[in-house]
């Protein structure tokens, strides 16, 4: 009986190293937690057809948006660990779990953290009819409107939501959050001038910024992007060590073959690394990275460090 025992489990572990070798062997979703249009999607609509051309297979889009990014989350959760369903993985994965105590995944147990992707330093976006042209400016104009202004969002618990309240905090400001159901909507609301301002990722709003219908007044990165050099920080603006800077990565599902891992890293990181893709993300407003994956499991943990941080500074117990 022992002989037999150990016969079945030499053979599961062979079968399970070839299939991961064969990876990927059907179509593969990537499931954006976000509705279309904001920039993780951007990402992942750039990131998809070169997959599909590296691997013979077919690499699809899959929008799961709500829950604050639980719903898309929880489909790759529970999704079988095969690689064949992926999580492009937002900022708000290290934030959500310091609001949300009824989590439907245990973002600690569940996933198998593959790579970083890119970074995306924030823009402060103001539609023209804000007068301020600069950071200083719009501070001055909060101060004598409180309660009066607001920001718009793609949600609450990204990075562009917890980078107004980290600037109401810093600034000693009262501008109000309106959360929106993804990117697109929060963007079409600001340039129709429904809400005064917005902080956003660089990717989705450079067409905007670039025919003047929305207006920048800083970004929030340490050093100035590539992408707008002219546009001071917001550390240089006087607010000292701001930084707020949006992410994305990939996650499996938690015991995907390590072999499977393994492929899905090499090759993202090589196609983020190339000097076609790396161009064009700057080009966007985006940094390119393709991490290993100890190193995003590094980033994950410093992430959920930080922005706890900024909630408890904020006052913010749960969305």
């Amino acid at each position: 009986m022992k002989s037999k025992y150990l016969f079945l489990l030499s053979f599961s572990l062979i079968a399970g190293i070839v299939q991961a070798q064969n990876y990927p062997g059907k179509t593969v979703r990537l499931i954006v937690p976000f509705a279309a249009g904001g920039s993780t999607d951007v990402i992942a609509r750039v990131l998809a057809p070169k997959l599909s051309e590296a691997w013979g297979q077919q690499v699809i889009v899959d929008n799961r948006p709500g829950g604050n990014t639980t719903i898309g989350t929880d489909i790759v959760a529970k999704s079988a660990p095969d690689g064949h369903t992926l999580l492009v993985t937002p900022a708000p994965f290290t934030v959500v779990p310091s609001v949300m105590t009824k989590l439907p995944y245990d973002p600690a147990k569940d996933f198998e953290p593959i790579t970083l992707i890119n970074t995306t330093p924030m823009g402060l976006v103001v539609h023209p009819g804000v007068p301020a042209k600069n950071l200083k400016e719009l501070i001055a104009l909060a101060k004598t409107r409180p309660g009066q202004m607001n920001f718009g969002s793609s949600g609450s618990g990204g990075v562009p939501h917890l980078s107004g309240e980290l600037l109401n905090t810093m600034a000693g400001l009262k501008i109000i959050h309106v959360p929106y159901k993804g990117n697109a909507p929060a963007l079409t609301d600001l340039v129709g001038g429904h809400v005064d301002m917005a902080f956003n990722g660089l990717t989705s709003v450079m067409p905007f910024i670039k025919s003047g219908r929305l207006r920048v007044l800083g970004v929030t990165s340490i050093g100035r992007t590539a992408a707008l050099p002219e546009v001071p920080t917001f550390d240089e603006q006087g607010l000292k060590g701001f930084q707020a800077v949006a992410w994305n990565g990939l996650s499996a599902p938690a015991r995907t073959p390590k072999d499977a891992i393994t492929r899905i890293q090499e090759t993202s990181s090589r196609i983020v690394k190339s000097p076609e893709l790396a161009e064009q993300l700057k080009r966007d407003g985006s940094d390119p990275v393709g991490s290993s994956t100890a190193e995003f499991v590094a980033h994950l943990r410093d992430e959920v460090v930080k922005w706890k941080k900024v909630l408890d500074r904020a006052g913010i117990k749960s969305f």
